[in-house]
């Protein structure tokens, strides 16, 4: 997950806006439909999460990864997508994630209940979050596009509200996930707008890239304010709209 403090502008380089012929121009037709990811766009950096969950599971960064690398080779899938598909339930995954960290590097360590203690100290971009209630506001179809574990699913809905998009695409629910063009043919089938006047907000640079092999315009979310000028921009919409309430953070327990 990229993106700065939960609650204020995430920081890095100015958000590259991508299609797959050339760059948005005037005489583009504008979005219509503006799809963002969960993980590093609608919460906090991912390598901030890893960081934060290992220290509390008394474990490295590294030696996570290996472990869920491990897995997901053994399933012939990516680290994350052994969850996200699902192929295995949570708690299978965490004793395989377990025997892995053991065999690998002699730790014994304590996965159950992965889910709850991933979430227990995660926060919003709330600036985000405001600015596609703008966005819809203006008429901008707003959907969550999500490489999303079936376990996760109640600790999201604690975080941001369901009802402020209009369609949400999970990867558990759909059996395909990003960056795949099946799951982007997918969302453009449910909103009805077309791939070329789509966009995928998303902090992974490969999820970018596989919306743009779709048609799609990709945004590779590294800066909120950043996002906030090139998502509008690609809109049609002034460069400042009118003001939206903030909600307080919304923790998730």
């Amino acid at each position: 997950m990229t993106g700065g403090p939960a609650t204020g502008p995430a920081t890095g380089p100015t958000a590259p806006l991508t299609r797959a012929a050339a760059p948005l121009t005037r005489a583009a037709a504008p979005v219509r439909a503006v799809w963002t990811d969960f993980r590093g766009v609608l919460t906090p950096p991912l390598p901030w999460a890893v960081d934060s969950f290992c220290e509390r599971a008394g474990l490295r960064p590294p030696m996570l990864h290996a472990a869920m690398r491990a897995v997901g080779r053994a399933h012939g899938a990516g680290s994350m997508e052994v969850l996200d598909t699902p192929l295995l339930d949570e708690d299978a995954w965490g004793r395989q994630v377990e025997a892995a960290l053991s065999d690998l590097f002699g730790v014994r360590a304590d996965m159950s209940g992965f889910a709850e203690r991933w979430f227990a100290d995660r926060r919003v971009n709330q600036p985000w979050i405001d600015e596609l209630r703008r966005l819809r506001a203006a008429g901008v179809h707003i959907g969550l596009l999500s490489n999303m574990p079936p376990g996760w699913d109640r600790y999201w809905r604690l975080m941001v509200p369901p009802e402020d998009f209009d369609d949400l695409v999970m990867s558990f629910e759909a059996g395909c996930r990003k960056p795949d063009r099946e799951v982007f043919d997918l969302a453009v089938r449910r909103s009805g707008i077309p791939a070329e006047q789509s966009l995928l907000a998303d902090d992974l640079a490969e999820n970018c890239a596989g919306a743009v092999r779709a048609g799609w315009h990709g945004l590779h979310f590294t800066d909120t304010e950043d996002a906030v000028r090139a998502v509008r921009a690609a809109c049609g919409l002034p460069s400042a709209g009118p003001g939206v309430p903030s909600t307080p953070e919304r923790i998730s327990t």
